[in-house]
């Protein structure tokens, strides 16, 4: 199978992983976005953070969305030590972050041993206006790479901003998902044929976008609910490839 999906804690599954054996880590942490007070920080779930009360299906929450700063930037710093053993010299690791975790997200990536590249930009085009103030329509994406990079062995031009909106309604499976297009140009920084990680699966949108892009994928989700629903995904999306693959192959 191109993909392998482990339901678990991140830090233990990945100290069972051996070194060397992934390209690319690209995930999206929960960075404990909106946390400007102490009470917000830690009466607010994510549920309560991203999505409206009106919404019209109910998105089960999921965990690590309450640590301060100085927390998140200490477990951050954990497991991109131990993802940074797992890829390869001349990998590349990518975490999406907004405004407020910005640098401690920079700063732990770096305490972990990777060297800090840049910063991409996610445009989302239907964030909410605000009043007297700018519109908040941008996350951030914080790339890295584990020693130099040898362009020759993946001679790609990929862009520095993404332009897509969260998906929405029956499509939205997670309370953080991110669009699969925009997943999809991301994981061209791993070679055709190399292997994704994301240690923060959700529901499995980098995977369904690695095994489309032709990468194989090894996923990590601790919420029981959000892996069943990335299984489910991943199946489907290996069951579509193989069905074009067929019809590729017959004419």
């Amino acid at each position: 199978m191109p993909f392998s999906l482990h339901q678990g804690d991140a830090l233990s599954v990945l100290a069972g992983l051996p070194d060397d054996c992934v390209d690319s880590v690209i995930t999206d942490p929960p960075y404990n976005s909106g946390g400007r007070t102490a009470k917000e920080r830690t009466t607010r779930s994510a549920k309560q953070k991203y999505t409206s009360a009106d919404a019209q299906h109910t998105l089960p929450d999921f965990t690590g969305e309450n640590m301060d700063q100085r927390s998140y930037g200490f477990w951050l710093t954990q497991i991109m030590t131990e993802a940074h053993r797992l890829t390869r010299t001349g990998g590349t690791a990518l975490l999406f972050t907004d405004w407020r975790q910005l640098p401690v997200t920079t700063d732990a990536i770096q305490a972990a041993g990777w060297l800090w590249r840049g910063v991409l930009a996610w445009h989302k085009p239907q964030a909410r206006p605000q009043k007297g103030r700018f519109t908040q329509n941008c996350e951030f994406i914080v790339w890295a790479s584990k020693g130099p990079i040898d362009g020759s062995q993946n001679p790609v031009y990929l862009p520095g901003m993404y332009s897509a909106s969260q998906p929405s309604g029956a499509k939205r499976q997670h309370i953080t998902q991110k669009p699969v297009e925009v997943m999809r140009e991301l994981v061209k920084i791993s070679p055709e044929g190399g292997t994704v990680l994301d240690f923060c699966a959700g529901s499995g949108s980098t995977g369904v976008a690695a095994l489309l892009e032709g990468r194989d994928f090894i996923g990590v989700e601790m919420t029981e609910h959000y892996a069943s629903i990335a299984a489910d995904r991943l199946t489907e999306t290996i069951r579509e490839t193989l069905a074009q693959d067929d019809v590729i192959l017959t004419a």
